[in-house]
């Protein structure tokens, strides 16, 4: 099958993907297969959040049209051009995927099928029905690629390297596991912001984007701020009332009473505005419905700092403070060769 046959299975889909918005989901004649899998995935939209408490309807279609936006023929060329996959010996690559937000492991599965390669599927527990049903419209769209992808529910074997995503503690036994085959690893990593005190209203609003898209679930999402020393929270507080609706969830409201009331018992000084505590600690993983901030003087201590804890940070929001750093509101919008990690997936696909 041609790496160009399969790139247009991944444009039909961005074209299916983009039929399902939150507040206007609207069938499109054109879009191929619609007659065997529009409706069925509405409903599975609006069945994921039984499947997955997080995943409420809002935050799937988020997912969703943020994958349409990507899976353009213009991205995808885009995308592969820089690489030379003629040289690609077909392997099976076995992928371990988290499930802490909404198809979190896609862009792995898109690597590996593009790529050339055959794709092990083993889906975490708490998303498990999104990806194998995009996976069946694929397959619809054309039958060869069911030689390529695979769904497994037990041990994966016969595979010749893997990709795994879990936290800190899963990755050593990952490491063991999986030590005599090639690999990439991933570790729990945290996103931080660095404000100057300069930033426009919209610039916070766009920050409450980055805190609260997924619960702040995902690596994306900044758990951390570094402030200017005696930064006034005002400004921020205000910007960020737009997302007070997050406190109506009942889950994410557990979590915010429980990690409260686990820092006042704890005598820790907290400001809170009734959806998010926040809280002064040099650490970068902050609990749910908590985020961390950081006094500063100097921002090149903080880029030294960022520079030195790399392995710890997935993004860095700040309007161009850092190099890389990433503009307010836009992290959970990576582009295709925005590589978790920094670690280039394809490269690491055309090297086996």
């Amino acid at each position: 099958m041609l790496q160009i046959e399969k790139k247009n299975c991944f444009v039909q889909l961005g074209k299916f993907l983009n039929q399902f918005s939150l507040d206007n989901s609207a069938l499109n004649p054109s879009v191929i297969n619609n007659d065997l899998f529009y409706d069925d995935f509405l409903n599975l939209i609006q069945l994921s959040q039984s499947h997955n408490g997080w995943f409420t309807p809002d935050q799937v279609h988020f997912s969703i049209q943020s994958w349409a936006e990507a899976l353009t023929e213009e991205n995808l060329n885009l995308w592969i051009s820089k690489y030379d996959f003629n040289t690609v010996n077909p392997k099976t690559i076995a992928l371990v995927l988290a499930g802490n937000i909404p198809l979190v492991g896609f862009h792995d599965f898109l690597a590996v099928v593009i790529s050339g390669h055959k794709v092990l599927v083993k889906t975490s527990s708490n998303d498990q029905k999104l990806l194998p049903f995009l996976a069946k419209y694929l397959i619809s769209i054309n039958p060869e690629l069911e030689n390529f992808i695979t769904f497994t529910e037990g041990k994966m074997e016969d595979f010749d390297a893997v990709i795994a995503t879990g936290s800190n503690n899963t990755a050593r036994y990952f490491e063991y596991y999986f030590k005599n085959k090639p690999s990439i690893i991933r570790k729990n990593r945290n996103s931080v912001a660095i404000i100057t005190g300069n930033e426009t209203p919209e610039d916070l609003a766009n920050l409450g984007e980055d805190i609260f898209r997924y619960f702040g679930l995902g690596c994306r999402n900044v758990s951390k701020l570094f402030v200017p020393k005696n930064y006034n929270f005002d400004a921020f507080f205000q910007a960020i009332y737009l997302q007070k609706d997050v406190i109506y969830y009942e889950k994410y409201a557990n979590n915010y009473d429980y990690n409260k009331a686990v820092f006042l018992m704890s005598n820790f000084k907290l400001l809170d505005n009734e959806f998010l505590t926040i809280k002064e600690d040099s650490s970068y993983a902050s609990p749910i419905s908590s985020i961390f901030y950081e006094y500063y003087e100097d921002r090149n201590e903080i880029k030294n700092r960022l520079l030195a804890d790399a392995e710890q940070i997935q993004c860095v929001v700040s309007n161009g403070i850092t190099e890389n750093s990433i503009p307010f509101g836009q992290t959970q919008k990576p582009k295709l060769w925005d590589y978790a990690d920094n670690v280039d997936t394809l490269e690491f696909l055309l090297s086996l």
